[in-house]
């Protein structure tokens, strides 16, 4: 039992010092240029994959600013799952929740990452629509629109759909960037900049519980944040609509339930 503890404690003194180096010391006994090997194998590996994971992340920091970001990532953060998968989630976690941002950090750091994680997660989503009474040609305001399970939408402060390099914003937009990301048949990760009323609409769609038809959910649309004109609110709607069900944004419509 004493042999079992003591190999323990080296486990956790490893683990330690491969996560923070500087500051956790190495097992005793272990030559220093066998511990690099592993020290530079772990890091490395974790650079290049969250590098791959989040592109755009990576491209607009400086080699030793992204390091540093992953260093505090292996230091900080405890990870709930041994997945590389679901890696992206834990990353992101640590931005939303345990990085502690310095002047020289940007401030859109956790919205870009989490519109990156979206795009990935989309992107090997294995959920599939239930086409059972969804009709694509079907009138979207006379039935009831279907959303596509593979088409979510956000509100963020930043433009993060824009950010790159040659676009770095310092401060918040004035109103909501509301993006509906969404995977269409040939498996492609697109976008779609909503104004408010249609990313209002498109949630209403996706919480639709009475199987209101489309014109119906306009309508109370319109109502609900006192629009002049409900019919004209009904003739944009329907464009915009339509604009989703090209997309694959909305998957087509059901009967509508007349009863409403």
């Amino acid at each position: 039992m004493a042999e079992d503890r003591e190999f323990q404690q080296k486990q956790y003194a490893f683990a330690a010092h491969i996560r923070d180096p500087e500051n956790a010391p190495a097992p005793a006994g272990i030559e220093d240029r066998r511990m690099a090997i592993y020290r530079d194998l772990f890091f490395n590996n974790l650079v290049n994959l969250l590098g791959t994971m989040f592109p755009v992340l990576k491209k607009i920091h400086t080699r030793q600013q992204w390091r540093r970001i992953i260093r505090a990532f292996m230091r900080r953060h405890r990870a709930q799952t041994p997945y590389f998968l679901q890696l992206p989630e834990e990353f992101l976690a640590f931005l939303q929740n345990e990085f502690e941002p310095g002047n020289d950090d940007y401030p859109f750091l956790a919205e870009l990452a989490h519109y990156e994680y979206v795009e990935l997660a989309l992107s090997i989503s294995t959920a599939e629509n239930d086409l059972d009474g969804v009709d694509a040609r079907a009138d979207l305001l006379a039935n009831v629109p279907a959303k596509s399970v593979l088409a979510w939408a956000f509100a963020y402060q930043y433009p993060v759909h824009r950010i790159s390099p040659e676009f770095l914003p310092t401060q918040p937009e004035t109103q909501p960037v509301y993006l509906a990301v969404y995977r269409n048949r040939d498996d492609k990760v697109r976008f779609l900049e909503l104004n408010a009323i249609t990313a209002a609409l498109l949630d209403a769609i996706d919480n639709n519980d009475a199987g209101r038809s489309g014109e119906q959910l306009l309508r109370q649309l319109a109502e609900k944040i006192n629009y002049p004109d409900a019919d004209v609110l009904v003739r944009h709607g329907a464009a915009a609509l339509g604009e989703m069900l090209e997309l694959e944004i909305l998957t087509g419509a059901r009967r509508a339930n007349r009863e409403d």
